[in-house]
């Protein structure tokens, strides 16, 4: 449970000089003291104190041996004190996760992990807090990324990416895509516990290192369609077929320009050549 406390007191006419704290959380503590006088005939002024603990009450020694204290009206003995107990039980999800997973905070972060995997075998799992196959299964999955440290595991929280699952037809849970390469997706399924076996022999069949041509693929076209639709990726997202045209036009206007070049150097040829006979 995490929680966060700020509160402050004013005392005047403090006597006395210990000072502490019910609470066993505090997690940081100041003290500031500003014109405190003693009662004797000299005045004099102590200087300001600051002092830090951690979960301790803390008693102030006496100032030479002044116990009795005062302060002059309007100055005041302020005790500010400030908790953050952030201590809390590691959710499921996020227990004993490999280097190799990954967690996925958007449909952009999930388009860029999946272009730029290489040949690297990518799986990404579809789970959410309250579905308790997710949460029995992740154990094992967690051991698998361990045991398998050049596939990429993306970890998709179904509850925070809702718009993302939904448009990309993600309907049961626990759920699994497997992408490779030029491939794109390979296989995609849902298995528990009791079908483990349904995801190994996914992970033996696809997860052997092997070569294909040409970049990653991702997600599919039409996938990428229905996200930028509904608003899931940044406007300045530009489909793969979209890609390919620019560079397919940008290459035929470069081979144009060089027929355009060829002829003007036969043409300065033949000039000079006329020239010559001239």
């Amino acid at each position: 449970m995490a929680c966060s406390l700020n509160w402050g007191s004013y005392l005047s006419g403090f006597n006395g000089t210990v000072v502490g704290s019910n609470s066993n959380r505090v997690a940081w503590f100041g003290t500031s003291l500003t014109s405190l006088e003693s009662k004797d005939s000299t005045s004099k002024k102590f200087p300001l104190l600051s002092i830090d603990f951690v979960g301790k009450p803390l008693v102030v020694p006496d100032q030479k041996g002044s116990r009795n204290w005062s302060s002059k009206p309007g100055n005041r003995f302020s005790v500010q004190a400030r908790t953050a107990c952030v201590s809390r039980a590691m959710r499921w999800w996020e227990k004993n996760l490999k280097p190799n997973m990954v967690k996925i905070h958007s449909a952009d972060e999930l388009v860029d992990s999946l272009q730029n995997a290489g040949d690297r075998l990518v799986i990404i799992d579809f789970y959410s807090p309250g579905c308790g196959g997710c949460k029995a299964l992740h154990p094992k999955i967690c051991q698998l990324a361990e045991q398998n440290p050049n596939a990429i595991f993306l970890e998709v929280n179904y509850e925070d990416l809702n718009n993302m699952c939904q448009c990309l037809d993600i309907h049961v849970l626990p759920f699994f895509r497997f992408y490779r390469g030029a491939k794109g997706r390979v296989c995609s399924f849902s298995c528990t516990n009791a079908t483990i076996k349904k995801f190994k022999d996914a992970l033996a069949k696809h997860g052997a290192d092997r070569s294909s041509l040409g970049p990653a693929k991702g997600l599919d076209e039409s996938e990428l369609m229905t996200l930028a639709s509904a608003g899931e990726l940044s406007t300045n997202f530009e489909l793969p077929s979209t890609k390919e045209k620019r560079l397919e036009d940008l290459l035929m206007r470069r081979v144009e320009l060089s027929g355009i070049m060829k002829n003007a150097d036969n043409s300065k040829m033949e000039l000079k050549e006329e020239a010559a006979l001239l």
